[in-house]
């Protein structure tokens, strides 16, 4: 299947789920549900990786599309903050570039528009390869990230990421497994709500395959309670 087939049945896929995702009506909760509400949208739009730990090199790129399938555990407060009815799991689309740099650095970029919703959404992180891998030994890295959610008029939300993860390539597959943390920042514009700040635990497994410049990464993400699956296809060289 060719780049540009994969990209648009990613953004019909997309269009469906995604509505209800509408947050317009955050006076409609308390704070506790507030709270609980940031958690579900952090975890879904924290910056999930979905790329192994192996530097891609100073002449290296990756550049895809991504589909990340995240669950909405609290519908009954999305049902509440939102003028549409709740979606059970949230849809993200993104398109996402990562560049390599000289010193086993790579630095990345990712942007989502959410079909029939008020949120957008930016990205970046950059990654420091503490072992690059090789034939006999496995690349070991450490990376920041953070992510601003844009759009909604009722509230500003921002994340950060810190995590340590490892791969291994075997021919045209590379394995990859790391534990981090999330911070998430929720800001209301809504009178009786305040800012929540909370922070949650992330562990996520995935793996790209890549045949000449073809590269397709799949990758399951747990920040907190909430699980997500992401499928990405693109070139990497």
């Amino acid at each position: 299947m060719q780049l540009g087939k994969i990209i648009a049945l990613a953004a019909f896929c997309a269009a469906g789920p995604a509505s209800g995702q509408t947050l317009d009506r955050l006076q409609n909760l308390t704070q506790q549900e507030f709270r609980l509400l940031a958690e579900d949208v952090g975890s879904a739009f924290s910056y999930h990786p979905q790329t192994p730990t192996e530097p891609l090199g100073i002449t290296g790129f990756d550049v895809g599309a991504a589909l990340t399938f995240s669950q909405v555990r609290n519908s009954a407060i999305w049902e509440k903050a939102t003028s549409d009815s709740a979606p059970g799991y949230m849809v993200v689309p993104t398109l996402r570039v990562d560049k390599g740099l000289p010193l086993g650095f790579d630095v990345g970029l990712m942007y989502a528009t959410v079909p029939g919703s008020n949120v957008d959404l930016w990205g970046a992180q950059a990654r420091y390869a503490i072992l690059q891998g090789g034939i006999a030994e496995p690349a070991l890295g450490i990376r920041g990230s953070y992510t601003k959610l844009k759009g909604v008029d009722q509230a500003d939300l921002d994340t950060k990421g810190l995590d340590l993860s490892v791969s291994k390539g075997f021919a045209v597959l590379t394995p990859y497994a790391g534990i981090g943390r999330v911070w998430v920042s929720a800001d209301p514009h809504v009178a009786g709500l305040a800012k929540e700040d909370l922070s949650m635990n992330r562990f996520f497994v995935g793996a790209g395959f890549k045949v000449v410049l073809f590269n397709m990464n799949a990758e399951l993400d747990r920040v907190g309670e909430t699980s997500s699956f992401s499928l990405k296809a693109g070139i990497r060289f």
